[in-house]
């Protein structure tokens, strides 16, 4: 997908997600089943980040968005695994956990792809829906 993205429409979706995100990992997500308050987070968080490539990058390749995503996603991840006083001070507040985590997971790397796919399914259902759509008469032009 080489077509330019509608920054307003990601900026919105990305809201959207942010919120999602952060009632999953509140005292709300206790109400949701175990597997969902369990993934949600890190998942939406990549969901996100996908959003975030999209709205920088608003004509680049689905393809390179989602090679994006992962890699800084699972890079973010890996980080994790070095701890020093300076970064963990980083980590010990609200922003620096939402944005570098706390502790490397194994099971944070699917969540992440699945994250992505999210991203790469919502564009490519998107395009579908853009191209199946009838085009309206008054603005089609005389083709007579």
């Amino acid at each position: 997908m080489t077509k330019r993205r509608n920054r307003l429409a990601y900026s919105l979706v990305i809201a959207i997600v942010i919120v999602a995100g952060l009632l999953s990992r509140s005292s709300l997500g206790m109400h949701l089943p175990s597997f969902v308050s369990t993934y949600a987070g890190d998942t939406l968080w990549s969901l996100a980040l996908y959003l975030t490539i999209c709205i920088l990058f608003p004509s680049a390749r689905l393809v390179v968005v989602a090679f994006l995503t992962v890699a800084i996603s699972f890079a973010v991840e890996f980080s994790q695994i070095y701890q020093t006083e300076w970064i963990n001070t980083i980590r010990t507040t609200r922003v620096g956990a939402l944005f570098l985590g706390v502790g490397f997971k194994w099971s944070d790397l699917p969540c992440y792809t699945v994250g992505c796919l999210m991203g790469v399914a919502g564009e490519v259902l998107g395009s579908i829906k853009n191209r199946n759509t009838i085009p309206n008469k008054a603005t089609e032009g005389s083709s007579k």
